[in-house]
């Protein structure tokens, strides 16, 4: 937008635009970004990393079965030249262990089948197929390090091609890595029944959604949670739909979740999840200009103090935090109705 731009705007489309641009940002304190996105400023007093002046030094210990012993010995007198001979008296004054990975390939089974010709009737037989004919060429121990790789260090497909091939020389295409993940879906799936029956007997249910990318289109990360078992389930859609088939049928006593349509009326009762409300609270705290964010605190301390007794961080700003996940289970209606209040506030702030 350049000044002939500017200037065709009506006033009230300039006063917006101004406003617009003036609202503070929103942080990982304040918001549900990622504390990745944090702008992160200097430390008062900062010091550069590693040891320290004074420091203790920690050394590692030594292995308690290493594999191989090397026997450094002298060979001649550093005072006079003289040899030592090779049964001389020892005296150990020093261990050290030295850390290597040994070489890793893979480990190639070739698999020879035959036919034979009966010299009695002329029939041929041949030998029944081993799996590897007709199945995958990767073994288990590959699968196990693919789904390890792919699911706890989230890599993806190219770098975990790459890592197969740098590391253990191993040419994996990306279709294979997805033929590895799509087979070990059966075994996954019993222990997720399993998750899915805990969750749908349980008594209280906490639920959230936020937005990933499935398949280069943008879809929803759900997660369910009790005490006993947390079910991950991945969807294109934001709908209510996605917890009633995730419920089936089952209605909790409590459910816990933020104020978003979809995630309501699928318990007895509801509890609005305190961390949202910590965060649009300290929100509204830092940019407000009125003190409603603080009467809410206060509000909440009193909630708190009525189903805990006193604790040293109800009242202060600076706990709230704790302050919320400790009355987590208290005084559903009034923190319902305080949520309300709390979005007003952060519109004032904007």
């Amino acid at each position: 937008m350049d000044r002939g731009d500017l200037q065709q705007l009506s006033k009230e489309q300039l006063i917006e635009l101004v406003l617009r641009l003036q609202r503070p940002e929103k942080t990982s304190r304040t918001s549900s970004k990622p504390p990745s996105t944090d702008k992160k400023e200097k430390r008062e007093n900062s010091r550069p990393g590693g040891a320290k002046l004074g420091h203790e030094p920690h050394n590692r210990r030594l292995a308690d079965d290493p594999d191989e012993f090397r026997d450094h010995v002298p060979g001649v007198c550093e005072q006079c030249g003289g040899t030592f001979p090779s049964d001389a008296q020892r005296e150990l004054i020093g261990e050290y262990d030295e850390i290597e990975i040994p070489p890793v390939k893979p480990y190639v089974i070739r698999h020879h089948r035959f036919a034979c010709r009966c010299a009695h009737c002329g029939v041929e037989t041949k030998a029944p197929a081993p799996a590897v004919a007709t199945t995958t060429p990767f073994g288990p121990r590959i699968h196990a390090l693919a789904i390890y790789l792919k699911g706890f260090q989230a890599l993806s497909y190219e770098r975990l091609g790459g890592l197969f091939r740098d590391a253990f020389g191993l040419s994996v295409s990306e279709g294979a890595l997805m033929n590895m993940f799509i087979r070990s879906h059966p075994r996954f799936e019993i222990e997720a029944e399993k998750a899915k029956a805990i969750v749908r007997a349980a008594q209280v249910v906490a639920s959230d959604e936020t937005g990933v990318r499935i398949e280069g289109t943008n879809s929803y990360h759900w997660v369910f949670h009790c005490k006993d078992a947390v079910v991950h389930q991945p969807d294109y859609s934001r709908a209510a739909r996605v917890v009633d088939e995730m419920m089936d049928g089952h209605v909790p006593a409590v459910w816990i979740s933020d104020r978003y349509a979809a995630q309501q009326k699928h318990g007895e009762r509801h509890q609005t999840c305190l961390a949202h409300l910590a965060r649009d609270t300290a929100f509204a705290l830092e940019h407000g200009s009125d003190d409603l964010p603080f009467r809410f605190i206060c509000g909440t301390a009193r909630v708190a103090r009525i189903s805990f007794g006193d604790f040293p961080q109800v009242g202060r700003c600076g706990h709230m935090s704790g302050l919320f996940a400790r009355s987590l289970t208290a005084g559903h209606d009034e923190i319902r109705d305080a949520s309300r209040l709390i979005k007003l506030a952060c519109f004032r702030a904007h």
